[in-house]
This record gives structure tokens, C-alpha cells and sequence, in this order.
């Protein structure tokens, strides 16, 4: 009888384990939040999704990754590589590669916030890990470029250090510079961009930086510094913000205080740093130019979103074995082309000799004809 009631204990148990761990998972799932950052496809049809994971607040939450789930135009795909997923849940990190780009007009004179703002840069910079990296693009009326992509941490923050304020505001075409300035960067690739007023200097548009990134290019992420309520040139552009980063696939938050501003720019690093990275091959190998559609989703919880990349090409490309149908085809017509011209070349080679023969006698004949005729009328 206790045999019977030990096992029926320990059968309780293990049920109130699985049903408890059940929960746990359904719970994180439901607070969980998917979202595609960037799609690489400079190795098509070798492509890379990266990939980020956080709760509500923006924090990064820990899956398996093995239970992530890519489907390209509905195709589900088996991933020849997954990486990443930092410190939350043990994995490897994917390097990053930030540009800072900072507002330094006028306004930013006021009430420390040029300080505030390089302190929080910095401490951004000194929690980098091995294999990141940064720029720093700073913007007044022009677009500076402070310090190229390095590793260097110590160059990043003398170049922090020496920001000083100028006059207006020009905070596009800076994000534009800024987006240019990483096209040649392979791998995990973000803009955070930092403003407290109003552009009112810029050439360039949202849509020229959303044309530059293109599908699923970067991320270009938004730190408003001051009081949204406030109108005029004296508060932030929050709808422009928060459209450009809906747009590129970045974050956006406002901060009114240094402690904030220096907390949101950590959480940012460690949202990038968490990512994951899934790589998978294309159903489809040619770069036709088209978008294709991606769906991400957990199998271990009903979470997914969908985004969207496109493998270039401005001709259809055909499969490598239609080349040679392709060129003999070619030839064939090549050949058609030239066999009426060899056959009219000598055919006027032919009738041209007959035609001087003849010519030669017309002549002799008439110039003796006309010889004659005019020695009888002398005499």
C-alpha cells in the first residue's frame, strides 16, 4: 500500500513539475516580443536573419534557440547556423557594429545636456565586447564625422570627449551619413541616433534614409532628449522619431533626465548584444529583383512577425546549367547571321571579275571605233 501511494506521489509530482514548467514557458511567451532587426544576404542565397527577443519593456528575454522558426514566402527552413542569444541565455554574442550619431546644436548647451549625452555615449562604448565596434557622427547645422568604425575604445571616447555645441538643426541628413557610412560593414549593423529639438536644416527626408537602408537593411534606433508635450522648436520631433525607427525596424524612447538617458543607451547595447542570429539557404537562388516575405516565429509559444528582404538583381538571372543552352543558342544565330554575308561577299567577288573583263573590252572597242571614225573625217 505505501509502494502504491509513493508512486502515485511521485507520479503527482512530476505532473505538477511538467504542468508548472508548462506555464512558465506559456507565461514568457505571452510576454515575449519577436522582431527581425536586419536580414544580411551579401552571401545570397546564403541569408542571415538577425533576430531579437524582449519582453514589454524592451528587455531581452531567453529562448531556445532551436525554437526559432524561419519561413520564407511561406516555405518553412532548416537553419544551416544559429549563434547568438549574449549572456541571457549562454550563447555566443554577434558582434555589433554602432554609429552614434549626436545631436550638437544649440539646445544641447542647455541645462548639461551635451554632458549628460557623452557620458551615456561612453558608457555605451565601454560595453562593448570583444569583436564590436562604433562611429561617431555628431550634427549641427553640418554633418561632422567625428571618428570612423573602430575598436578602439579609448579613440571613441576622446573623440566623446571633445563634442562641443554649434547652431541649428540637421539630424536626416546626419542619419543619412550615417547609413552610408556602414554600407560597406558586413555583419550585426545599428544606428542610435540622439535629438532634442526640431530638424530645421536638413536636405534630405525620412524616405531618402528609409530608400538608403532598404528592406531589412540596419536598424536605426531613437533617443528623444527632452519633453515631447513641449511645441515648436523647444520640444522633440517624436512622431518624426518614432516613424523613421517604426520604419527601419529600430526602438524609440524620449528621456528628460541624465540617469534615464544613460540607462535607455545600456539597454539598447544589451538588446543588440542578446540577438540572435539564424542563417538559412533561399528556396529560391536567383536574384530576381523581387521582395521576398519572412515570417519568424517560437514554436514554444504562439509569438511571430514578419518582415522582408530583397536579393537585388536588376536582370532575371537564370540557373548556371541554362548557360550553355543559352550560348549555343547564341552561336547557332551567330551563324544564321554570317553564312548570307559570306555567300553575297563571294558572290560580288565572282561577278566583279566578269564585270572588269567586259568593261576592258568596251573600252578598246570604243576608243578605236571613235579613232577611226575621226582619222576618215579629217581626211
Amino acid at each position: 500500500m505505501r509502494k502504491i501511494t509513493r508512486i502515485i506521489l511521485t507520479f503527482g509530482l512530476l505532473l505538477l513539475l511538467t504542468a508548472w514548467s508548462v506555464l512558465a514557458a506559456f507565461a514568457q511567451g505571452n510576454d515575449a516580443q519577436i522582431k527581425i532587426t536586419q536580414v544580411d544576404n551579401s552571401k545570397f542565397p546564403q541569408v542571415t536573419v538577425y533576430v531579437s527577443v524582449t519582453n514589454a519593456a524592451g528587455e531581452p528575454v531567453g529562448v531556445d534557440p532551436s525554437t526559432i522558426q524561419i519561413s520564407e514566402n511561406g516555405q518553412v527552413r532548416q537553419p544551416t547556423d544559429v549563434r547568438g542569444g549574449g549572456e541571457v541565455v549562454g550563447g555566443q554574442s554577434i558582434p555589433v557594429t554602432t554609429m552614434l550619431v549626436i545631436d550638437i546644436s544649440g539646445s544641447m548647451d542647455k541645462n548639461g545636456k551635451l554632458a549628460a549625452a557623452k557620458d551615456a555615449a561612453k558608457a555605451y562604448v565601454n560595453g562593448m565586447r570583444s569583436g564590436d565596434q562604433a562611429g561617431l557622427i555628431t550634427f549641427d547645422t553640418q554633418v561632422y564625422n567625428v571618428q570612423d568604425i573602430t575598436s578602439d575604445k579609448s579613440a571613441l571616447s576622446n573623440a566623446i570627449d571633445g563634442l562641443k555645441t554649434g547652431s541649428d538643426t540637421a539630424m536626416y541628413n546626419a542619419v543619412l551619413q550615417a547609413t552610408k557610412s556602414l554600407e560597406g560593414v558586413s555583419g550585426r549593423k545599428a544606428i542610435i541616433v540622439l535629438s532634442d529639438g526640431m530638424d530645421n536644416q536638413s536636405s534630405s527626408s525620412e524616405d531618402d534614409i528609409v530608400n538608403n537602408v532598404g528592406p531589412s537593411g540596419l536598424t536605426v534606433s531613437a533617443i528623444g532628449f527632452g519633453d515631447p508635450s513641449l511645441g515648436g522648436q523647444a520640444g522633440i520631433d517624436e512622431a518624426g522619431l518614432k516613424t523613421l525607427t517604426s520604419r527601419t525596424g529600430g526602438q524609440y524612447a524620449y528621456v528628460t533626465d541624465a540617469a534615464t538617458l544613460n540607462a535607455l543607451y545600456q539597454q539598447y547595447g544589451k538588446s543588440f548584444q542578446s540577438e540572435y542570429a539564424i542563417t538559412y539557404m533561399s528556396p529560391s537562388a536567383l536574384r530576381d529583383g523581387v521582395n521576398r516575405n519572412l515570417t519568424v516565429s517560437l514554436t514554444s509559444a504562439p509569438v511571430s512577425t514578419e518582415g522582408k528582404y530583397n536579393p537585388g538583381g536588376v536582370l532575371p538571372e537564370v540557373p548556371a546549367q541554362s548557360w550553355l543552352l543559352f550560348g549555343g543558342i547564341l552561336i547557332g544565330l551567330l551563324v544564321l547571321l554570317f553564312i548570307p554575308m559570306v555567300i553575297g561577299l563571294g558572290s560580288r567577288a565572282i561577278g566583279g571579275g566578269g564585270g572588269r573583263k567586259k568593261g576592258r573590252v568596251k573600252l578598246g572597242g570604243s576608243q578605236s571605233s571613235s579613232a577611226a571614225r575621226g582619222r576618215v573625217k579629217i581626211k
